[in-house]
This record gives C-alpha cells, sequence and structure tokens, in this order.
C-alpha cells in the first residue's frame, strides 16, 4: 500500500515519510493517505509580529511606511476582529498547537505555576503546527522567537526547543525579549551563538530582524533549490517592535520629526484613515492617558524619538519580509504560498527602561567571540559600553534600552482601550492578512468574520491534507480548538461561536456581538455591543444584567474545559 502510493509522485523518501506518518497519526486505511498526496497543498509561511498595535500597518492605518505588507494585502485580505491572547508566549503557543493556550500549558508566562495549564513549558498532550505538518511532508523551517519553554540553557533540556517540536531547522532566539544587536539564548539549530561566532551569518551590520528576515529568506531560497517537490512550512517570528527601541540608524532617520507633534495628530489621524479604509466603523476614539501638552516639556524630544525608533523597527521588518517576498518570487514559489501575517499582542505601555538605570555599568571589557550574552537586560554591550536608560538617552543604539511607554502604545492600539497583557480589544486585537495568489482570487477585500489564533491550526491542517491526530508520539493529543479560514477566502462569514480569553486574572468571553471583560481577578465584569462599540466605552453590565450573568457563567464553564483552572499557586 504504502510502495503503491509512493509511485504517485517518486520512491524512497516520500515512502519512508508516509510511513512515518502511518505510524505516528496510526493510518491504516488508503483512502486517509491518498488525500494527503492528493490535495492541492500550498507552502504555507505564518509571519508574526512582537508588541505591535492594530493601527500600526499603513494597510490598517498607519503613516509608518509598510509597503511590503500593504501589496500583500492589496494582493488579498484584511480581516478586521482577529483575537490574540494580549501576551508573548501565550499568543505563541496557542498559534503553534491550536488551542487555547493553558490548554498548551501557557496560561502565563514561562514559570511553572504548579497546575496543568500554567506549566510554562509546552504540553505533550499538544502539537506543533510543525510536527502536524511535517509528518504529512513538509519541510519545516523556523526563523525568530520561540518562547514557550522555561529550558533556557545551551547545555541544558531541549526537549521543547523548535527541533524537538516538529521544525527541520530553526534560527532566533528560545527567549522573549532582549538586544536586536545581541540577543539573549541566540541559537543556530541547537547549538548556542553569537552575532560575532556564527560562521553561517556574518553581515556588516548584525541587526536581529534582519537576521531573522535573511534567514528566512535563505531557507526559501535553500528548499528551492533542494526540495521543491515538497511543499514547505515556514514559521517567522519577529521581536520587532519588542523593547528596547533598537533599529539601525539608516532608518531612523527616515522618521525624523514625524513624530514632534506629539500623540494628538497621529492618532487622529489614524484613527480617520483606518474609518477610510473600512478596517474600524464610526466608534467613538477611545480616551488618551496622558496629552502632549502635559509631557515634560524637557524631555519632548526623547518622547518622540522613541516613535521614530519604533516606526523604523517596523519599516525594517517590512523590508525583511519584502526580500522574502523577492525571493519566493525569484524561486518561483509565490504563487502557491500562503501567507498569514499577525501580531502577537497590542502596543505594550510597559515602562521598560524610561527611568534611568540605577549604577550603570563602569569598566567593563568588550565581549569575546564566542562569548554567549547571558542577560535579557544587558549591563553592556558586546563592545564594553555601559547599556542606559532614561530621558536622558536617545533610544535606538545597542548602549541603550528603552520602551516607548504608554501613550505610543495608544497611539499604536487607535481606537481601542488598554495595552499589551489586557483583554480589552486594545491588548488582543490584531491585523490578520492572507495572501495565496493561487488560493485567494479576492483582492484588496476586507473579511468581518471573527477568529482567533487557534483558527491557523485548522487552517493548516485544511490546506495540507494532512490528519489532526488524535496520538502522537505515543500521547493522546487534545482536539483542535479553532475552525479553518478557508472558507472565508471566498467570501466573508460569521460564524456562531464562543472565543476566551485569559491572562493573569484579566479575562473576556466573546459570544456574536456581546463580549464580557475584566481587568483582574477581583474586578467587575464589563459587557459591550462590540458590534456598536468595540472600543468598550459603554457598560451594558447593569442594564443587561441578565446577558452578563449568563456570559459569565458561559467564561467559567469555559475556563474549567479549558484548564485556567485550577489557578496557579498563589491565586485564588
Amino acid at each position: 500500500m504504502i510502495e503503491l502510493i509512493s509511485n504517485v509522485r517518486r520512491k524512497g523518501e516520500l515512502s519512508s515519510r508516509l510511513a512515518g506518518l502511518a505510524a505516528v497519526f496510526g493510518l491504516l486505511s488508503l483512502p486517509v493517505a491518498l488525500a494527503v498526496e492528493t490535495a492541492p497543498r500550498p507552502n504555507i509561511i505564518v509571519i508574526m509580529s512582537d508588541d505591535m498595535g492594530y493601527s500600526d500597518l499603513g494597510c490598517y492605518g498607519s503613516e509608518i511606511s509598510t509597503p511590503t505588507l500593504d501589496r500583500l494585502a492589496a494582493g488579498g485580505l484584511r480581516y478586521t476582529q482577529f483575537y490574540n491572547t494580549g501576551r508573548c508566549c501565550p499568543t505563541r503557543a496557542s498559534l503553534l498547537t491550536g488551542l487555547y493556550a493553558h490548554q498548551a500549558g501557557i496560561g502565563q508566562m514561562t514559570n511553572d505555576g504548579g497546575q496543568p495549564g500554567y506549566k510554562g513549558d509546552l504540553g505533550r498532550d499538544a502539537v506543533t503546527m510543525a510536527e502536524v505538518l511535517k509528518a504529512a511532508g513538509y519541510r519545516t523551517y523556523m526563523a525568530g522567537k520561540w518562547h514557550v519553554t522555561k529550558q533556557l540553557k545551551p547545555d541544558g533540556d531541549k526537549s521543547n526547543w523548535p527541533l524537538q517540536r516538529g521544525f527541520d531547522r530553526f534560527y532566533g532566539t528560545i527567549i522573549g525579549a532582549g538586544s536586536l544587536f545581541d540577543p539573549w539564548t541566540l541559537t543556530r539549530g541547537e547549538k548556542a551563538i553569537t552575532p560575532d561566532n556564527d560562521e553561517e551569518y556574518q553581515p556588516g551590520q548584525y541587526y536581529y530582524t534582519d537576521a531573522i528576515s535573511d534567514y528566512a529568506s535563505r531557507y526559501v531560497k535553500e528548499h528551492a533549490e533542494t526540495s521543491k517537490e515538497d511543499p514547505f512550512f515556514l514559521y517567522v517570528a519577529f521581536t520587532a517592535a519588542h523593547w528596547p527601541m533598537h533599529a539601525l540608524d539608516k532608518d531612523i532617520a527616515k522618521y525624523k520629526g514625524k513624530y514632534d507633534g506629539g500623540y494628538e495628530p497621529i492618532r487622529k489621524a489614524r484613527y480617520e484613515r483606518m474609518k477610510e479604509l473600512g478596517v474600524i466603523k464610526d466608534w467613538k476614539l477611545s480616551p488618551a492617558p496622558q496629552s502632549w501638552k502635559s509631557f515634560p516639556d524637557e524631555h519632548k524630544a526623547w518622547e518622540a524619538r522613541c516613535m521614530e525608533v519604533y516606526a523604523a523597527m517596523v519599516d525594517s521588518m517590512d523590508q525583511g519580509i519584502g526580500r522574502l517576498v523577492k525571493t519566493l518570487e525569484e524561486t518561483g514559489q509565490l504563487e502557491n504560498t500562503l501567507i498569514l501575517f499577525l501580531q502577537d499582542n497590542g502596543g505594550c505601555h510597559e515602562a521598560m527602561g524610561r527611568k534611568p538605570r540605577k549604577n550603570p555599568a563602569k569598566g567593563v571589557e568588550p565581549m569575546g567571540k564566542d562569548e554567549l550574552q547571558t542577560a535579557m537586560i544587558p549591563a553592556s554591550s558586546r563592545a564594553g559600553r555601559p547599556v542606559l536608560m532614561g530621558p536622558d538617552v536617545m533610544p535606538g543604539p545597542s548602549e541603550t534600552y528603552i520602551g516607548y511607554g504608554r501613550n505610543w502604545a495608544n497611539v499604536s492600539n487607535t481606537p481601542f482601550r488598554e495595552y499589551k497583557s489586557h483583554n480589552h480589544e486594545g491588548g488582543v486585537s490584531t491585523p490578520l492578512i492572507a495572501h495565496w495568489p493561487k488560493g485567494i482570487s479576492a483582492k484588496n477585500e476586507l473579511r468581518q468574520r471573527p477568529g482567533h489564533l487557534i483558527d491557523i491550526m485548522a487552517t493548516c491542517v485544511e490546506l495540507s491534507g494532512a490528519t489532526y491526530p488524535k496520538e502522537f508520539a505515543g500521547q493522546e493529543i487534545q482536539p483542535m480548538e479553532g475552525r479553518s479560514l478557508v472558507a472565508s477566502f471566498s467570501k466573508d462569514e460569521d460564524p456562531d461561536r464562543v472565543l476566551l480569553f485569559e491572562h493573569y486574572g484579566k479575562a473576556a468571553i466573546r459570544k456574536g456581538k456581546w463580549k464580557l471583560v475584566r481587568l483582574g481577578y477581583k474586578k467587575p465584569w464589563e459587557l459591550y455591543d462590540i458590534h456598536n462599540d468595540r472600543t468598550e466605552l459603554n457598560d451594558l453590565s447593569e442594564t443587561k444584567p441578565e446577558l452578563a450573568k449568563e456570559l459569565a457563567g458561559l467564561w467559567e464553564k469555559q475556563a474549567n474545559r479549558t484548564r485556567v483552572y485550577p489557578l496557579p499557586k498563589g491565586k485564588k
């Protein structure tokens, strides 16, 4: 039977893959195996950025230059009601597995909370997209940020590192943040490396965003040279535009003076542009936390510079995606490649590096070529210069470590409330761009269909012809939670579904047009009509108490089902 199927394409390698597929998934019937082999299977690229708001792309209303993503949107679809989990590692766990983050074991961060939903490591009863697609004959590649394991040591346990979770090749970081000029936990394959000793990659100026893009392009090029008969899955996980605000001078220069007028004109222009584009309705604009007038005059140049560097980080990422798209074109693979772009959470309000650093480093020696970076927030750069913080230090260079702060995050999240780590719309709303010339005939269309990260796995399974396993590597696997987006490629949908959210007590549930949301474990529930008030300004919990009670009960039921409960140690 396996030999017969192997003749459909070629002998040898395919035969062993099908045998492995049968062994892993327990496939015993010819029709299932043939379905995998005869399905029209695109390459799949999932690109995710870090700590960016809903309005930060040109095609979603921004003044930041993102011509590549704008082009992909113009040639495909933009989803207007897609959701992440509001935080870095839960989003990655959910995206990779097609489960809610707690089901995947990472309901909070990558620390062990002592309960099934909070282990801080991807669970073995969850299977990754790479594992599913690899078993279906895909080559699997990853470049960028992993951040779904608590095991970080280069000589320690690597059982939850990319190569052990389905990826054939990997370049990136295991942890979630760090210098973009000297990343912590920088790894190629399973080997810890430094920007200086990576024999396979020595650009004139090392910059992590460029490195991620360049490795992604390299994987695509080499795949075309060696494995073009097979489809590929590529996961590109940028750290842009997560703090610190690090960017190259040439990119920062493009935005010099752009933000000197402060928050209000930028936010207003985005708001109007978003309505023109149709990515939002004419909802009221949520309140801003602070006016430009009230920000200290002596630090306004610094504050404007923070946003200049942030814009440069986004711009640089788009340039890298442009190089990736060019490689797809040059290798003849663009037409049958599904590209999905999304973000891991909303704009980041955290005050990282916005106050002067106490006791900055002094007299530090430059780091050796093979000396690994061992800190997320280093004391000094590789050149031995102290890393500084606060409003007297202009962000951008490797010797700085600064975030762009709450006020600019509010601009990024236009028009919504709240920020990263929250479950109000400003924390969990993401653009989703879908581009696939052979499979999506629609051009420059919007999709209002509500969706969630959990839907990406279901989409990949449908398009690849893979079978999502009930068992993998001897472990029973939880069923997928998501719904495939494929039907929405041809027309908009409005599926009747419930979407669940929880992170550190901040929680929400959406059913149809109704959303119940709270700001913490002991905070009151708020109720909103998302169709008419997506900026969440008119709380209806007191005028519709029965509906609020019903949704709160549904949240509890779903929370129990998806391992939000039992809560981690120390929480009641």
